[in-house]
């Protein structure tokens, strides 16, 4: 059998139905929501054809049917298509994606976060950059006491790591100094990758007698930049919002659901394996994984939407909307697309100009 005009008509009317109302659909609704003209007699038997072909099922006898996680993975693919040739169109975004320019990174990730949960009425989920991508902004030695040297690393985006190494000998304020700006005229404005054997090379001779401080405080600046995935930050908005749709609301469902975005270690191997860029032209890298194509366990009745933003400088994360199989999956891929665009317009467009 193949998936016909007249079978996806039917299979549509279903899934839209479905997510509208949450209960299972039968022929004489989908008489009275579409525009076939067929009687409930033919739209029966294309529904069971849609069966035996596993788009849809029937989850009590003599009830309707509900779309099945392949159904929603072909209206979905549909969507992101569809979706894709909308925006080319619109010029003008919603008002209620409008984002503020703020300079802390958290506050730009948690505004993020706020503005998905409250325009889908889902859960949503937002992963700190990675930071083997981002640039080294400067580093600063200072002395703590005779034979200790304080290291402050800034990264693009404001991210600042701390760390302290002994230098045996005390160094004079004026070899600090010039440690400084050797250390900046060097590293400033590269990523973990750039800073090769040659950069290395290059400034131990330089250096001179201070080579072997210069060895420590790289190797210090490395372990700051090289980003582990434990330290991944993982900021969650609108968590509650599972409670309003009854399939996830069973107690002992939701409590793990919520522990999941609470405790938020299970959705680290997750975003970080999603986080990859799209394909055939999705910029934004959105993909849609439903039910059992999620690895979180405890997300296994849910439908999990992620995308790429970019804030420029190498700050590159994920984006990811929660909620159940029957979410709007136009709305929340729209909105996605949306506020990926904005970021980039806001963000990293800006610091171009």
């Amino acid at each position: 059998m193949e998936l016909d005009e007249r079978k996806i008509k039917i299979l549509k009317t279903i899934i839209q139905t479905y997510l509208e109302t949450g209960e299972p659909v039968g022929s004489r609704t989908i008489s009275r929501y579409s525009d076939l003209n067929l009687s409930s007699a033919t739209i029966r038997n294309e529904m069971s054809d849609l069966e035996q072909m596993g788009y849809i099922i029937q989850p009590h006898t003599s009830s309707g049917r509900i779309p099945s996680d392949k159904g929603y993975r072909f209206y979905v693919d549909e969507i992101v298509k569809e979706k894709d040739e909308a925006l080319k169109e619109k010029n003008t975004p919603s008002q209620a994606l409008v984002l503020d320019r703020v300079d802390r990174l958290e506050d730009i990730l948690r505004q993020m976060a706020k503005i998905l949960a409250i325009s889908t009425n889902y859960a949503t989920m937002i992963s700190g950059p990675k930071t083997d991508r981002t640039k080294l902004k400067f580093v600063q030695l200072s002395r703590v006491e005779a034979g200790k040297l304080l290291i402050v690393t800034v990264l693009e985006g404001s991210i600042i790591k701390n760390s302290i190494v002994n230098t045996g000998a005390a160094l004079t304020d004026e070899e600090i100094l010039n440690m400084n700006i050797l250390l900046n005229n060097h590293l400033t404005g590269l990523t973990m990758e750039e800073i090769n054997l040659d950069v290395i090379s290059e400034m131990k001779r330089e250096a001179g007698e201070q080579r072997e401080v210069v060895d420590m405080v790289l190797n210090e600046v490395a372990d700051a930049i090289r980003a582990k995935e434990e330290d991944l930050r993982i900021y969650t908005e609108g968590a509650t919002n599972i409670f309003k749709y009854p399939e996830l609301s069973d107690s002992r469902q939701a409590s793990e659901i919520l522990s999941t975005l609470e405790k938020k270690e299970e959705l680290r191997d997750f975003i970080v394996d999603s986080g990859e860029p799209g394909a055939d032209g999705n910029k934004h890298g959105i993909q849609v994984y439903i039910g059992s194509e999620t690895q979180v366990q405890s997300m296994k009745d849910c439908s999990v939407v992620t995308a790429n933003y970019d804030l420029g400088d190498g700050l590159r994360g994920t984006v990811g909307i929660i909620g159940p199989k029957r979410m709007d999956y136009e709305k929340v891929v729209g909105t996605l697309k949306e506020l990926m665009d904005q970021v980039q317009t806001t963000f990293r467009d800006g610091k171009k100009k």
